[in-house]
């Protein structure tokens, strides 16, 4: 079979979580209340950390970046399949492609470089508290946040631009609700050898990277704890990590989850399934995650929708926990 030139390629099929029509409407409706959520959630955490002028800390810094991303990550993908669902069609355009594995890639980027820069952050607060302030000054704070966006910007870029060199088959037939990159790649009928090898890099420096970084991190951050001589000490300490090690948790594992699942079981739709776990529901569990034990961030949403006024604390009591005071 002769490959077509990828000048010609017009569009691409995705895969449908059900061929059964009966089902569309339960599936539309799950993935439109689910992704309203996301939004709404990640939202009101922006919301709050803007309008409470003592939320402008590189903590909700940090936080309120995180959920921005996640509303774009979703954002790439989600709509594009209410279309598809709501119009009964799997066409995506070769073009519109190219631009969902883009952004996908940047946010997803973006997303594991902001959870390493918000474990570094729980490292200086409990490691450094003295010191906290001064090393993560508003300045630095911008600064890694740029440079992690310039880092993912050429990631993107750079696999966009690798995929637009292959030649494609009439056989475009994605199996997966989007485009994701390896399965895009995995559709050409040129060689793909160079596209596998800077896959393969690209995972080892900018996932496994940044994952590295937090295990130590937290490594340091439990070696400080245990040398907190009150059992409340240890409690306080440990109670500012535990939102943002339950959310690396849950995107690494579902991530891996997903990866493994995909190399084991050849059932395209099992791994599509999975892979809403880190697309879809762990950007709409973060925002419940950080507020549900935070004091700071229920009484600024309680503020934003003027049911009390807020009893302010001094900024320095946020990062600098009370034991070291």
């Amino acid at each position: 079979m002769e490959p077509r030139n990828k000048t010609q390629i017009s569009e691409f099929l995705l895969l449908r979580f059900s061929e059964d029509p009966e089902l569309q409407p339960l599936i539309f409706g799950l993935f439109l209340s689910m992704y309203l959520v996301t939004v709404l959630g990640n939202l009101l955490i922006i919301l709050a950390t803007i309008s409470d002028s003592h939320l402008h800390t590189p903590m909700y810094f940090f936080l309120s970046n995180l959920s921005f991303v996640d509303i774009c990550f979703t954002s790439t993908s989600i709509p594009k399949m209410l279309v598809n669902i709501q119009t009964q069609s799997q066409v995506i355009a070769y073009s519109g492609c190219i631009t969902q594995m883009c952004f996908l890639l940047l946010f997803a980027g973006l997303d594991d470089f902001l959870l390493a820069v918000m474990a570094y952050d729980r490292f200086v607060a409990i490691c450094h508290p003295l010191h906290y302030m001064v090393i993560m000054n508003p300045r630095f704070c911008l600064l890694m946040v740029l440079v992690s966006s310039i880092i993912s910007i050429l990631h993107s870029v750079l696999q966009s631009l690798m995929v637009l060199r292959l030649s494609f088959c009439t056989d475009l037939e994605i199996p997966h609700f989007f485009c994701e990159l390896n399965q895009v790649v995995h559709c050409a009928c040129s060689d793909t050898f160079l596209n596998d090898v800077v896959i393969y890099l690209a995972a080892v420096l900018l996932a496994i990277g940044p994952l590295a970084g937090i295990l130590y991190s937290y490594s340091k951050i439990v070696s400080s704890i245990r040398a907190i001589s009150s059992a409340r000490g240890k409690y306080k300490a440990f109670s500012t990590c535990v939102s943002h090690l339950f959310v690396v948790s849950l995107f690494y594992c579902t991530c891996i989850g997903v990866y493994l699942s995909s190399a084991v079981t050849k059932n395209s739709r099992s791994t599509a399934t999975a892979s809403v776990m880190y697309m879809v529901v762990t950007p709409m569990l973060n925002p419940f995650i950080y507020s549900l034990r935070n004091k700071d961030i229920k009484n600024a949403l309680k503020a934003l929708f003027g049911r009390e006024t807020i009893k302010k604390q001094p900024i320095i009591g946020i990062f600098m926990p009370s034991w070291h005071m």
